[in-house]
């Protein structure tokens, strides 16, 4: 499983806004054949701005209006930034790579080495 932490205030963060279109893309070419699912966690300031961007995105998303649970998993993965992608084990929820989005974007960018370790 990979959590993802942006928003669509990032309209004015290039890399959020650069960093969406990869993960659609790998998401859409490799979610069934390496079995994972992506839940989105937004960290948009308003409703509005969450669907609008959330529309982007062909995985799951915790609900906006769940600002507790966001906050909760923000403090229990130390999701301190955005864009944020973390690589979870799906049965234990332990991390796996608490940088997924370096590893996509920059080290691995067609998947080929995922699941991905952290170092």
């Amino acid at each position: 499983m990979l959590l993802d932490s942006s928003t669509n205030f990032c309209k004015r963060c290039p890399p959020c806004r650069g960093f969406t279109p990869v993960l659609v893309q790998f998401y859409n070419s490799h979610a069934k054949d390496k079995n994972f699912e992506i839940i989105f966690i937004s960290s948009d300031r308003d409703e509005n701005s969450f669907n609008e961007y959330y529309k982007e995105m062909p995985w799951l998303t915790l609900d906006f209006k769940n600002r507790a649970k966001k906050e909760e998993i923000a403090k229990k993965f130390n999701i301190t930034g955005i864009p944020t992608l973390i690589l979870l084990d799906g049965d234990s929820g332990e991390i796996i790579c608490s940088d997924a989005r370096g590893q996509l974007q920059f080290e691995d960018t067609k998947g080929e080495k995922f699941p991905w370790k952290s170092s």
